[in-house]
């Protein structure tokens, strides 16, 4: 994962002073390290039988698409308030300063639906955790989580549920 990781590029103190952002943009330009960030992501979970891949907006939408496609399997969106048309559901989350909330369509999954969950990032696991616990408040199994990065010493992985598989393909 090496190679993945030095295409990732750094950027110290955005948003804010003391915080080093791990921009995908530099991984994803590149064609064969895009490709190679998919398929190691859908290769997690071929033999899962995965309904629908369930994208966090909008870094999760980025990998969530193409891993859905690999998979074999529907695209479902989890989008921040007020972005979706249908009647949602939601659920609110900590952050540093507050809370923030995320919501799905109230029909998108139902019971006996094979999810998968697929973010950018995993820092404090608070925005992860919404999106699991909306995917089971549809009366669907969340099979696992995925992620491109993870930030390890924000313990976000601690906040996901333990019997959960959760797969990260890089961490700082």
């Amino acid at each position: 994962m090496e190679d993945i990781k030095k295409m990732i590029r750094n950027i110290p103190d955005f948003p804010k002073e003391g915080i080093i952002f791990r921009d995908i943009t530099t991984a994803i330009k590149d064609k064969d390290t895009m490709k190679k960030i998919v398929d190691l992501m859908a290769d997690e979970y071929k033999n899962e039988k995965i309904d629908y891949v369930a994208g966090i907006e909008s870094r999760g939408f980025i990998f969530g698409m193409p891993i859905a496609y690999k998979l074999g399997c529907g695209f479902i969106p989890i989008r921040k308030p007020g972005k979706l048309p249908a009647k949602t559901i939601s659920r609110e989350y900590s952050l540093e300063y507050g809370t923030d909330k995320i919501e799905i369509h109230k029909d998108a999954l139902k019971a006996g639906d094979r999810v998968l969950v697929v973010d950018d990032l995993l820092a404090t696991g608070g925005t992860a955790t919404a999106a699991c616990e909306l995917v089971k408040d549809t009366g669907a199994t969340l099979v696992g989580v995925s992620f491109v990065i993870e930030l390890e010493a924000l313990e976000g992985r601690k906040r996901l549920p333990k019997d959960l598989k959760v797969s990260t393909l890089v961490k700082y």
